[in-house]
């Protein structure tokens, strides 16, 4: 027993004499070593502006925003972020603006109308797609009972798909010869809800309304009578009865079905397949002030939708959003649509897998296109009060939507072994002519006034 003793005091001895000599020391270089490699690896930039202050509305396509939070995606880029939820999109606009926000989660329609003309007027720039699909239409359970035998079936006896606006086309009929207006729900006037809650009307020949100078509501000529309701605030709207109708981003359709007072009739991947949803926006001049900043940032919400977009990591996702600080919906209301599912009628769940999309398909790339597609539906609707020459519409999006800041971060995501080379598109800003709409209308966004003039309803340009 002594001799054990013994030789634990002279082990201990030793070691403690390693330590003395600088053998601790060396461990702990070795570490720091690492750590410094590590962050060598990521940390590629000098940072202008390391503290940050973020907005976002509470929608399930926030969701890079919380991702590059939670995971750790900021920090490896130096950034030091606050999330924070605004009350509406006004808001959100307002405090980008006015620097109290350093940047945003955004409606792609925001920083375009800033920069086009219609309402307050900014120099802001959006580097950073933020995702595809993702919005619905829900009409009330009302409503819907009108509209459903106007439906075809399939042979399992449920509604086929995609439910074009000719269905509540005699449904809008029946409410004017009772003397009733018929009312529904949009979240912001730019929002691409408002145009795609148009282009799914007007695509069954119901005028959703024009705008003016006089007449900011977009209400002229409207056989569907089109207002603002901000986000969360939905449900309870079409509930209320003060609505019939809404077209809205997750959770708050899927909340409709949960809460038993509604039904989602289409979804925006119907409307056009594959469509670009919100944008990340910060002021041109905080992207000139601080160009190391704004490119840490996007490679961080990059790497945030690529995460997003593995179905493994759907799961977690859902419950990181579902905290209070972020969308604060229950679990399984997000799940209904973020795990690759969409609920219509109450247990009528449908595949799909694509409607919240957020890396693939090249969706965090801003492309020249998608901008110029929300300048020809503000010309449509007279948002955009005068015709305007073709290079107009490529000129006003270049000025906004910043292709150069995301390929720079791009490239040193491949770099740095984060992202594949295969990812970084190689495109002059424009996606190929599409016919994915609802109405197989193509759009090519070389020839705005072409598209502009090939719809019955809307402006027509020379």
């Amino acid at each position: 027993m002594k001799s054990l003793i013994t030789k634990a005091s002279l082990l201990f001895s030793f070691s403690m004499l390693l330590f003395s000599c600088g053998g601790g020391d060396k461990k702990k270089a070795v570490t720091t070593d690492a750590v410094a490699k590590k962050t060598s690896k990521t940390k590629t930039l000098d940072i202008e502006k390391p503290q940050l202050t973020f907005g976002f509305i509470k929608l399930t396509d926030m969701a890079p925003l919380a991702i590059a939070k939670e995971k750790g995606f900021f920090e490896d880029e130096g950034l030091f972020v606050s999330v924070e939820a605004q009350s509406n999109w006004k808001n959100v606009l307002d405090r980008v603006i006015d620097g109290q926000l350093d940047g945003s989660h955004m409606l792609a329609g925001q920083p375009i109308a800033a920069g086009a003309g219609f309402g307050r007027q900014a120099d802001l720039v959006t580097p950073f797609s933020m995702d595809l699909n993702g919005n619905g239409i829900t009409v009330s359970n009302n409503v819907w009972s009108k509209m459903k035998p106007n439906v075809p079936k399939g042979t399992d006896g449920k509604p086929v798909h995609p439910i074009k606006a000719d269905a509540l086309k005699p449904v809008i009929t029946e409410y004017k010869n009772s003397g009733k207006a018929f009312k529904m729900g949009m979240v912001f006037p730019v929002s691409t809800h408002n145009y795609e809650i148009r282009y799914w009307l007007a695509a069954a020949g119901i005028h959703p309304g024009m705008y003016t100078a006089d007449n900011v509501q977009g209400q002229i000529d409207a056989e569907v009578l089109l207002s603002v309701t901000p986000p969360p605030q939905m449900p309870a709207t079409l509930e209320a009865g003060t609505i019939y109708g809404y077209c809205v981003g997750e959770p708050w359709n899927q909340q409709a079905v949960f809460k038993g007072i509604g039904v989602p009739v289409t979804t925006n991947y119907d409307i056009w397949k594959n469509n670009p949803e919100k944008v990340f926006v910060m002021t041109k001049k905080f992207v000139e002030e601080n160009p190391n900043t704004a490119i840490a940032v996007t490679k961080a919400l990059i790497r945030a939708g690529k995460w997003l977009d593995e179905p493994s990591n759907r799961a977690e996702a859902v419950k990181i959003l579902a905290m209070s600080q972020y969308v604060g919906a229950p679990e399984a209301v997000l799940a209904n649509s973020m795990t690759g599912t969409f609920e219509f009628e109450k247990g009528d769940k449908r595949e799909m897998p694509d409607f919240n999309v957020f890396y693939k398909y090249n969706a965090t790339y801003p492309f020249y296109s998608d901008g110029i597609w929300f300048l020809t539906q503000m010309r449509r609707w007279g948002q955009i009060p005068e015709a305007k020459q073709a290079d107009w519409y490529a000129n006003t999006i270049k000025d906004i939507y910043r292709p150069d800041i995301w390929k720079k971060a791009a490239d040193l995501l491949v770099a740095e072994g984060n992202i594949p080379a295969s990812d970084v598109p190689t495109t002059d800003g424009y996606k190929t002519a599409t016919a994915d709409f609802i109405d197989g209308t193509t759009f090519d966004a070389k020839d705005p006034i072409g598209y502009i003039n090939s719809f019955s309803i809307g402006n027509k340009d020379k």
